[in-house]
């Protein structure tokens, strides 16, 4: 049966909760520039479902341009498709992958309830996995006298620590030292406690990753920075820092905030911000992939759909998967 306002041609398997089984979410993810916002609110206004966000700065209220939120993307034909987990923290604050899980859990229960189709949606891996897996986290609190001891080393012997505790397969830890001293300061509180202080159970899901080339992500990924620079990300920094927030809150956040705020405090020119960036965010789109595929590695199962298709391929693609 076609569904009234969805992309002409793709039709809506019959009994998709039936088709899904226990499967009560269905995942959309890929690296950035790669259209998964788009796929998954389509495929939310067709199956009367609600995005939850997996992405780790979209959180934060404010950061709207260099975060890609896109927000009007969220809009099919009219209609507002309901999204969780955006805009419910102020820069600065620091959100905690036990953060995201207790707040995915509460809007996948609340979907659910309202029997609609939860579609966690993002590109943030360790996200993803935590509630796919069921990581079991705890809350950990600051321990400032291990920071200040922490804080007198350099960023190598910070890394070389927070090795001895676990793989380093997460290496947005060791990208500044903030990070790394909480890294560490998370793995020390885990590694003396005889349970972990939340349990969730993992959540089924049919898994669709949205696979593009090398080449058009590079394509995608430059446009995109030239096209955000143009609507003001530098101009949205400087209000940030103009709030309040610390320069140093915002170059923990990495990536545009990072290399904008060098460039908004004098420290890194415009042409070499551009540059740097740039690199950055090739370079962090092929880590999410290289996260993708040890997911993959690791046991789950993604359905992967041509990025390059257009959305009424794609959302058909996806059909295909959803009924199997």
């Amino acid at each position: 049966m076609a569904v009234e306002g969805a992309v002409s041609g793709a039709e809506v398997p019959v009994e998709v909760g039936k088709i899904m089984g226990k499967r009560n979410l269905i995942t959309v993810l890929g690296p950035t520039a790669s259209g998964k916002t788009e796929l998954a609110v389509q495929l939310a206004y067709n199956l009367n479902g609600e995005i939850i966000s997996a992405d780790s700065r979209q959180v934060y209220k404010k950061m709207d341009i260099g975060t890609g939120k896109d927000l009007s993307e969220y809009a099919v034909g009219g209609t507002q498709v309901p999204y969780h987990l955006i805009d419910i923290r102020m820069p600065g604050d620091k959100y905690t992958l036990f953060d995201y899980q207790h707040d995915f859990h509460e809007a996948y229960n609340e979907i659910l309830a309202r029997e609609k189709t939860p579609i966690l949606c993002g590109g943030t891996g360790l996200y993803i996995e935590s509630i796919l897996k069921g990581y079991h986290l705890p809350d950990v609190p600051p321990n400032p006298g291990l920071r200040d001891d922490l804080e007198q080393k350099s960023l190598s012997e910070l890394t070389s620590i927070l090795s001895d505790y676990r793989p380093l397969h997460n290496i947005t830890d060791t990208e500044n030292k903030k990070r790394a001293i909480r890294a560490i300061e998370i793995e020390a509180y885990k590694s003396k406690q005889k349970s972990d202080a939340t349990t969730f159970a993992p959540v089924e899901s049919i898994i669709l990753g949205l696979n593009i080339t090398r080449e058009l992500r590079r394509k995608k990924i430059t446009d995109r920075l030239r096209t955000r620079l143009q609507e003001g990300m530098i101009e949205e920094v400087q209000s940030i820092l103009d709030s309040g927030v610390k320069a140093d809150d915002l170059l923990y956040y990495g990536l545009e905030y990072k290399f904008v705020t060098l460039h908004v405090i004098g420290k890194m020119s415009h042409d070499e911000m551009f540059r740097r960036l740039e690199i950055a965010i090739h370079q962090f789109a092929k880590r999410q992939m290289t996260w993708f595929r040890g997911m993959e590695r690791r046991g789950f199962i993604i359905h992967w759909i041509d990025a390059s298709n257009s959305l009424e391929q794609k959302v058909e693609q996806a059909y295909s998967f959803l009924g199997r």
